[in-house]
């Protein structure tokens, strides 16, 4: 059974850091690529970032440039987000998917991603 369980989540202040994992289990972490989006209470859901199969290439949505590090380690079976300088605006719930489709920079966010995690909540706030 696919299993992605992410955690990490909680309250942080403006300016603060978290890191956020994705636990996987049930496939073979190595064969997709892996997915963070959020969506923020009346927004719709946005990508953050992804990483594909190796972690030779990683996407990020313009927003978090710069601020946020996506990361895998597939035999731990782990995804990784470090999300630093860290704004109100950022505040939502998190969730890793995962997508056996190749990604590349143009199609990251629109492919299907088949696997989801239940979703971790990113306050930040002061």
């Amino acid at each position: 059974q696919v299993q992605l369980v992410e955690s990490g989540g909680g309250l942080v202040q403006p300016g603060g850091s978290l890191r956020l994992s994705c636990a996987a289990s049930g496939f073979t972490l190595e064969s997709y690529s892996i997915g963070w989006f959020r969506q923020a209470p009346g927004k719709e859901r946005e990508g953050v970032s992804s990483i594909s199969r190796h972690g030779d290439y990683t996407y990020y949505a313009d927003s978090v440039k710069g601020r946020f590090t996506i990361s895998r380690d597939n035999a731990k079976k782990q995804v990784y987000l470090q999300m630093n300088s860290l704004k109100p605006e950022d505040t939502a719930v998190y969730s890793c998917a995962a997508t056996s489709t190749y990604i590349t920079a143009y199609t990251w966010t629109r492919v299907r991603y088949t696997d989801w995690g239940q979703g971790t909540q990113v306050t930040v706030s002061s």
